[in-house]
C-alpha cells in the first residue's frame, strides 16, 4: 500500500479537465457539477488511474461523485471492448444508502444508452428482484445479505466484475455484515479494480485494504474545521424524564426540521409514539421498518410535511436530506465520531444549526471528551431551565399526498405540477415539495387543498392515466 498525500494538483479543480466519456462530460454539464470538492480532487486522478485506493473522508464530502465517474467511465470503455453482463459492484452499509447511491449513478448514465442499474437490498421481496436480474444489469448497488444471497441462488452472476466499490466500509463492519461482505469478496474475480470508502480508518479497515486491494493507494482527506456555523449546548437530567426534555426542547427552539437521535430501536421508536401523544407531528426510522415504510417516512421529511424524525445511529450516515434546523442527541452518542455524524446533521452548506445533548451528570466525563475530540465548544445547564409548552408546538403546513405513479410510469414532476395547477386549478403556492421515485409519487401540498387535490385524482387522468391516491399519515 502507499499512501498518498491530501492536496491534489493546482490544476484539478474542474470536471472539465477530466479525461471522461463524452457522455459522462454532458452529464456533468447537465447536472451543473462544475467544481470538484477537496475529496474528489484528491482521490479522482488515482481512481481514474485504475489504481486501487482506501479512501478516508467524511460523509457529505463527493465520495459518490467520485467512485460514479470512475465505474461508468470504464464501464462505457469496457462496453466498446464487447464486455457484458455486471460490470461493477457496489456495496452499501444501508437499504437508504445504497438506493441514494443508484439514483445518483443514474443521472450520471443518463446520456449513455442502456446502462442498467439495479439496487438489491433487503426488506422487500426477492422475487421481483429476481425478476430484474434475468437481464443482466451493468451496475449493481446492494446491501451485502441481499447480494450474498442471490449470489448463492446463482441468480447475481458476477464472474465478470471489473469494479467493486466498498461503500462506507466501516459502517458495513459495524453492523456486522464482515462474513457476508467477505463471502462475497471472496466470489468476485481476483483481477478488478477495487475501491474502498471510509470514514475512519481503524484496524479492521486497514486489515480489509490489504486482504482485498491490490497495491491500493491510501489517501487521507483530513478535515479539521471546526463546525463553526452549528451552536453546540447540553442540558443535564436528574431523572429519567427524556421524552419531557426533549419536548421542552423542541418547544423552546421550535425549529422547522429536527431529527432527535437515540441508541436502539426500541428507544427511538417509544420515544416517536410518545412525542405524537404529545401533539407532535413525528416519524421514526429504524431497521425493524419494512423498506416501503422507511422510503415513506423519509420522503415525508424530506418534502416537509413531517418535521420531527426520530432515528437510530444507523440513519445519522447515508441519508440525503436538506438542512435540519435542531439536532437533538436524546441518548449521548458512543463516540466522538458518531457525533460528529449526528451533528452535522445540521449547520450544512454554510447555514447555521443547533445541536443540543442531553446527558446525565455520570454522563459528564463522556462528554467533555467528546467536546475535546471533536474540538467543540458545549456549554452546559440543567434542563429545568426550560418548560414544555404545548400551545408552542409547530406542525407542518402541508401535507404528503402519495401518488401510484413514478418514473415507471413516466410521471414526472412536471406532468404532476401542470395537473395541479391548470386541470385540479390548485393555487400554485399550495403545492410545496415532491418527490418521484421508480413506482410512486410524494407530493406536499397545503392543507386547505388536500381533499381537492385527492378528489382529481379520483375524477381525472394524468397523461392519460388513472393514478390512485392517499393521504399519508
Amino acid at each position: 500500500m502507499t499512501s498518498t498525500p491530501n492536496n491534489a494538483p493546482d490544476h484539478l479543480d474542474e470536471f472539465s479537465t477530466l479525461a471522461l466519456a463524452p457522455a459522462l462530460q454532458g452529464a456533468l454539464r447537465e447536472l451543473n457539477y462544475t467544481t470538484l470538492t477537496a475529496t474528489q480532487q484528491a482521490c479522482v486522478p488515482a481512481l481514474l488511474a485504475g489504481k486501487d485506493a482506501a479512501v478516508k473522508a467524511k460523509t457529505g464530502t463527493g465520495k459518490t461523485l467520485a467512485f460514479g465517474i470512475t465505474i461508468l467511465n470504464e464501464l462505457i470503455a469496457d462496453q466498446a471492448n464487447g464486455h457484458s453482463g455486471v460490470h461493477s459492484l457496489v456495496l452499501c452499509p444501508t437499504r437508504e444508502l445504497a438506493q441514494q447511491v443508484a439514483e445518483q449513478l443514474r443521472l450520471l448514465a443518463k446520456q449513455h444508452a442502456n446502462t442498467k442499474i439495479l439496487t438489491l437490498v433487503g426488506g422487500v421481496s426477492i422475487g421481483p428482484q429476481i425478476g430484474s436480474l434475468v437481464h443482466a444489469p451493468s451496475v449493481v448497488v446492494g446491501t451485502p445479505g441481499r447480494v450474498m444471497d442471490l449470489i448463492r441462488k446463482d441468480k447475481l452472476d458476477v464472474s465478470g466484475v471489473k469494479c467493486l466499490v466498498l461503500d462506507e466500509a466501516d459502517r458495513i463492519l459495524d453492523m456486522g455484515f464482515t462474513d457476508q461482505m467477505s463471502w462475497i469478496l471472496g466470489a468476485l474475480p481476483k483481477q478488478k479494480h477495487s475501491m474502498l470508502f471510509s470514514a475512519t480508518f481503524g484496524g479492521a479497515i486497514q486489515k480489509l485494504t490489504q486482504q482485498y486491494l491490490h497495491k491500493a493507494d491510501i489517501i487521507e482527506i483530513e478535515d479539521n474545521r471546526q463546525h463553526t456555523q452549528i451552536s453546540q449546548l447540553a442540558y443535564t437530567l436528574q431523572d429519567d424524564r427524556m421524552v419531557y426534555a426533549v419536548a421542552a426542547v423542541l418547544t423552546h427552539h421550535q425549529p422547522n426540521s429536527c431529527m432527535v437521535f437515540c441508541q436502539t430501536k426500541q428507544q427511538t421508536q417509544e420515544l416517536a409514539d410518545d412525542l405524537h401523544e404529545k401533539g407532535f407531528n413525528v416519524h421514526a426510522i429504524h431497521g425493524d421498518l419494512t423498506q416501503a415504510q422507511r422510503q415513506q417516512v423519509l420522503t415525508q421529511f424530506a418534502i416537509k410535511t413531517s418535521n420531527l424524525l426520530i432515528a437510530t445511529d444507523v440513519a445519522a450516515r447515508g441519508l440525503d436530506l436538506d438542512q435540519v434546523d435542531l439536532i437533538i442527541n436524546a441518548e449521548i452518542a458512543d463516540s466522538a465520531e458518531t457525533h460528529t455524524h449526528r451533528v452535522g446533521r445540521t449547520g450544512r452548506a454554510e447555514q447555521t444549526g443547533t445541536a443540543i445533548t442531553l446527558v446525565f451528570d455520570h454522563q459528564l466525563k463522556a462528554l467533555a471528551k467528546i467536546a475535546e475530540d471533536t474540538n467543540s465548544h458545549i456549554p452546559i445547564k440543567h434542563i429545568q431551565a426550560l418548560r414544555f409548552h404545548a400551545n408552542r408546538i409547530v406542525l407542518p403546513t402541508h401535507e404528503c399526498i402519495m401518488v401510484d405513479g413514478g418514473k415507471k410510469q413516466k410521471v414526472s414532476k412536471g406532468d404532476l405540477l401542470g395537473a395541479l395547477i391548470k386541470q385540479a386549478e390548485i393555487a400554485k403556492e399550495d403545492i410545496g415539495k415532491m418527490q418521484i421515485t421508480h413506482d410512486k409519487a410524494y407530493i406536499a401540498i397545503k392543507q386547505r387543498s388536500v381533499k381537492h387535490a385527492l378528489a382529481f385524482f379520483r375524477e381525472k387522468r394524468v397523461k392519460g392515466k388513472n393514478l390512485r391516491a392517499r393521504k399519508l399519515r
